[in-house]
Formats: structure tokens, sequence, C-alpha cells
């Protein structure tokens, strides 16, 4: 494992490797389960996220990062072992190179925390770069030169706006409003308006399988179980994607309003940039059926949804791990730790 680089979009929901030579290795949630009586782990990624709201009272299956940054330093370490070595392999002589995404508006005691997460598990140098550039570069901007680009990346934790140009982020916002809300915001509607309690899991198929940023004419259905809010006997009832599309009006439109922030502090010769352009969005959430559709309307600027998505911002580590390394591009606003 001589000279391996390794990648890595650290995601509230999910997590991505990426390993130079090999391209994405690894998919898994960020998932850990936890035996409380004994601080032992007993499961990561998907098979700890099978356990969420199925466990006995010794095991809690948690996420270590909320809203895109580390809530459980000592989890994430675990998170971050399982990782190295399923992508690495778990003999290993020499320590790697390591990018971690981390959000755009991210604290110093956050970062290092995650610095921190890292140094733990084994890592020759660590450099931190935003989500948003990373994603960027992942999507195929062309964000080295002068002219503006703009991006909305959609995670499960954070949705960052960002405008970049000449390799660095000239304005951007980050809102802790993203898929993990949009699944809440839907579990709520489900128990005020259909009097019917659901869970996490159930709410994000719901939000995958039907889900609309818009009403639309011809609604999809699913049939939904759950349990009863008044009786708390089991319950099953059919929902559309237009219940969804009013589940989830209040948060997009919070990010509709962070969208207009970033457009109306972008200067004048980049905005005419991204009109010409358009505005890219990359992420799981990225994926909801009409969200391009409702943004463009919303800013009167077209939006795309950048090919592959969700893997944006590992393809965007692996890029920037072979573009530091050669010294051909510096990048303004990540931080290199080497130990």
């Amino acid at each position: 494992m001589f000279g391996k680089k390794l990648g890595i979009d650290l995601g509230t929901a999910n997590s991505v490797a990426f390993v130079e030579g090999e391209g994405i290795v690894l998919t898994e949630p960020t998932v850990v389960a936890i035996d409380v009586n004994t601080f032992t782990v007993i499961a990561v990624g998907k098979e700890a996220k099978e356990m969420i709201g199925k466990t006995p009272d010794n095991i809690i299956a948690k996420r270590p990062l909320r809203n895109g940054v580390i809530a459980d330093s000592r989890v994430t370490e675990a998170l971050l072992r399982h990782f190295y070595d399923k992508a690495l392999g778990k003999s290993r002589f020499f320590k790697p190179d390591v990018v971690i995404s981390v959000p755009a508006g991210i604290t110093s005691v956050e970062e290092r925390a995650v610095y921190k997460a890292a140094n733990a598990v084994g890592s020759k140098s660590i450099t931190l770069m935003p989500e948003p550039l990373l994603a960027a570069l992942g999507a195929g901007l062309p964000i080295n030169t002068s002219s503006g680009n703009m991006i909305i990346n959609m995670g499960g934790g954070t949705a960052e706006i960002a405008v970049m140009s000449l390799d660095g982020i000239v304005g951007y916002e980050s809102l802790r409003v993203a898929g993990d809300a949009l699944n809440e915001y839907i579990i709520s509607y489900m128990r005020k308006k259909k009097g019917l309690l659901i869970g996490e899991q159930t709410s994000e198929n719901i939000k995958m399988t039907i889900g609309s940023a818009v009403e639309v004419k011809d609604p999809k259905e699913l049939e939904v179980r759950g349990r009863d809010v008044g009786a708390g006997m089991p319950k099953s009832i059919v929902v559309n994607s237009n219940d969804v599309a009013k589940a989830l009006e209040f948060p997009l439109r919070s990010i509709i309003k962070s969208i207009q922030n970033v457009l109306e502090k972008t200067p004048p010769e980049l905005s005419a940039d991204i009109i010409d352009r358009g505005i890219v969005m990359s992420g799981g959430t990225a994926k909801l059926r009409n969200i391009d559709k409702l943004f463009s309307r919303a800013t009167n600027v077209p939006c795309y949804v950048a090919d592959d998505p969700i893997f944006c911002v590992a393809k965007g580590t692996g890029i920037a791990l072979e573009l530091i390394a050669s010294g051909e591009r510096s990048f303004s606003f990540n931080r290199d730790y080497r130990r």
C-alpha cells in the first residue's frame, strides 16, 4: 500500500471512500451500533443502519455526525477505522495521505475534531476541504477559471450553496437543513395530518420512492405502515407525492432563501456567468424529484442535477488528491494538517 492516497466524503447520512488508482471503493451509511454495557462497537455501516429502531435497550444504533460535523468523536474514530480497513486493507505498513470533506461553514473546534479522529486511525497527512468545492470538482465545473460557477450541495445534514472562481469560494451559505430535516418534516406531517406514527427509515423510503418537491398532476402512491396515533394499533394508509410536497414545503423554502441570499451577494460579473451556465446541484437530496424545477422557478436561473450527484464530493476528493500531489493547483480555503 506504499503511496496510497485516500479521499473520504464524510457525510451525515452516507460516507464514500475514494482510493487513488481504484476510484470509489466504498459507500456505506454513516451509522454505528454500540453495546452500551460494554462500550464496544458491534456493527458499522449498512449492518448498523438496519438496526435503527429495532434494537434492545443495551444496543444503540446512532449516527456519529450531525449536521455534517462530529457529534461523537470516539464513535467517529470507529467509523473511520472501518472505512480505512475496508478501503485499504487492515494490514497497512504505510499511512495514507487523506483528503476529507467538511462543511464550508465548519468551526475551528469542529474542524479539529475531524483532524483528531482521522489522526487517531492512522493518517500521514490530512487535508480538509469544503464540500461545495469538492462537489464542484467532482461535477466537472471549471472552477479554476475566472468565470463564476455555482453549486448547491445537499447531503443528509447540510445544504451548502457556494459561488466559486479561481479555485476558491467567493461566497457561500451553509444551512443545516437537508435530507435529515426533510425526513423529520415527513414524519411530522404523517403524524399531524394522517394520524400515523412512522420512523426515520420509513420516512426516508417515502421520500425516495414517491417524493416530489412540487405538487404534480399524476402523483405516485405508496402504502405506508405505522402506528395509529389515537388507537396505538398498527395501521396502513396510502400517501402520494403531493402529500410529500406539502410536507417539504417549509424546509425547501429555507434552502431557497439561502440560494437567493448567495445570489444577492455575488459580484455582478460572476452573476452573469451563473445565468449563462446555470446552477448545478449535487448530493443525495438533489435526487428528490422536481427539486430542479422548484429552484429554477424561485431564482429565475436554470438548475441542473449533476451526473451521479451522490458521488460528486467523493470524486472531487480524488481529483483534489491528484492536483495537490502534483502541485498543479492549490486551493484556497483548504486546511492541511501534517504530523
